[in-house]
C-alpha cells in the first residue's frame, strides 16, 4: 500500500479520518518531500500505510480542538522549539521503547519520553571563498567583534533556528553577557534582517555581506538547485563553536499525540524512522546529520569537515527560549 501525502488547509486534516488499524496518521510541519522516501520504505517492509497532512502553522491549535477524536497517531517537526510546543500544550503521551533508547543519544530526546530526535542539523558560518579566510571565524561569540562591522547578514532573530542559538548562548553565558553579544552582533549587521538562510547566502554571492548564519542542509538544497549553486559554490561552511565546548545543533523531531488511534503501528514508525535504514535514507536525501551515531553521513555532507558538537542539552534550549526571544525584542534586533 503506498503512502498517501494530503496536502492543503489545516481543514483538510479532517480527511484522516477514520483511522484503520493498518495506518499511521502523521501531522507534519516538515514538507512532503523530504519526508516522502522515509514513509515509503516503511510501508514496503511493515505494509502499514502512512497518511500525511503537511500543517505548516497551526498545529498545536489543531490537536487541542480535536481533543481525543483527533486521528493523528504522530507529530513531526523541526526545531527544538516546536517540539517543546507540542509537548507543553499537553497533546502528546510519553512513550517508553527499548528500540528509541539505544538508537537516539540522550541529549537528543525527551527524559520523559514526549519527543525523539530524528536528525540534527548545525547553525553554522557561511563565509565568502574571496574574502574570508578558514580561520577568521572560530567561535560564535567572534560574529560580535567590531571587524565583521557591516559584514554579517542574518535572516530575523526572532526565527525559530535564531532563537534556538540565541537560548543556547544564554545558557552558556548568561543574561547580561548574552544581551551584549546581540547588540555586537546587531552592529556588525550590513543590511536589516530579512529573507531565509539561502537568501543569505545569495546576497554573501551578491557581495552585499560576508559572512551569514545559516542551517548545514541548506548548503545541499542550494547545490542540487541550478539556480542556486553559484551562490553555494561561492561559499564555505565554517563549524564556530561556543567557548569551551562545540557547534551548536538543533534537531527534527517526532512526537506521539495523546490521541493516537493506532497506537501500536504508530511506536513501529517511530523506532523504524531511529532504524540504521531510515537514518540512511535521512542522511542521502535531506543532507542532514543522522541522529543515530552508527550511521555515516552523505558524502557530501561528510565533504563539509568535522565538528564538536555542543554538549548543551536541547532540553536546555527549549527552556531558555522564551528568555533569549525576550532579549532579541529588548535589543530591537530586527529593527
Amino acid at each position: 500500500m503506498i503512502a498517501r501525502i494530503l496536502l492543503g488547509s489545516v481543514a483538510s486534516l479532517a480527511v484522516l479520518a477514520p483511522a484503520l488499524a493498518d495506518e499511521v496518521n502523521v501531522y507534519s510541519h516538515r514538507q512532503p518531500e523530504l519526508v516522502q522516501p522515509l514513509f515509503d520504505a516503511f510501508t514496503a517492509e511493515t505494509g502499514i500505510a502512512v497518511n500525511v497532512a503537511f500543517v505548516d502553522k497551526g498545529m498545536v491549535e489543531r490537536l487541542q480542538a480535536e481533543g481525543a477524536r483527533s486521528p493523528a497517531d504522530l507529530v513531526m517537526t523541526v526545531d527544538i522549539a516546536r517540539l517543546a510546543q507540542v509537548v507543553d500544550a499537553g497533546v502528546t503521551q510519553a512513550v517508553a521503547s527499548p528500540v528509541l533508547e539505544a538508537a537516539i543519544p540522550a541529549e537528543f530526546r525527551d527524559p520523559a519520553g514526549h519527543w525523539f530526535g530524528l536528525t540534527s542539523r548545525a547553525r553554522i558560518v557561511y563565509a565568502s571563498k574571496d574574502r574570508v579566510a578558514e580561520g577568521d571565524v572560530t567561535s560564535y561569540e567572534d560574529l560580535a567583534d567590531p571587524k565583521w562591522q557591516g559584514r554579517i547578514c542574518t535572516r530575523s532573530f526572532t526565527s525559530d533556528y535564531n532563537v534556538a542559538l540565541t537560548a543556547a548562548y544564554l545558557a552558556h553565558h548568561g543574561d547580561a553577557a548574552t544581551r551584549i553579544w546581540l547588540e555586537g552582533l546587531k552592529a556588525n549587521l550590513a543590511k536589516k534582517p530579512d529573507g531565509n538562510d539561502r537568501s543569505q547566502v545569495k546576497s554573501i554571492w551578491a557581495g552585499e555581506c560576508d559572512i551569514s548564519l545559516g542551517n548545514t542542509y541548506y548548503m545541499g538544497q542550494m547545490l542540487a538547485d541550478p539556480e542556486q549553486k553559484a551562490w553555494a559554490d561561492s561559499v564555505r561552511i565554517l563549524f564556530p563553536v561556543f567557548e569551551g565546548d562545540g557547534t551548536h545543533l538543533n534537531i527534527s523531531g517526532v512526537a506521539m499525540t495523546a490521541a493516537a488511534p493506532n497506537k501500536d503501528a504508530a511506536l513501529k514508525l517511530m523506532e523504524f524512522l531511529a532504524s540504521d535504514a531510515a537514518q540512511a535514507i535521512y542522511a542521502e536525501t535531506n543532507n542532514e546529520f543522522p541522529i543515530k551515531p552508527s550511521v555515516a553521513r552523505s558524502e557530501l555532507v561528510a565533504s563539509w569537515g568535522e565538528f564538536s558538537p555542543d554538549s548543551l542539552n536541547l532540553t536546555e534550549v527549549a527552556k531558555l527560549r522564551p528568555a533569549a526571544l525576550k532579549l532579541i525584542e529588548e535589543v530591537n534586533f530586527d529593527g
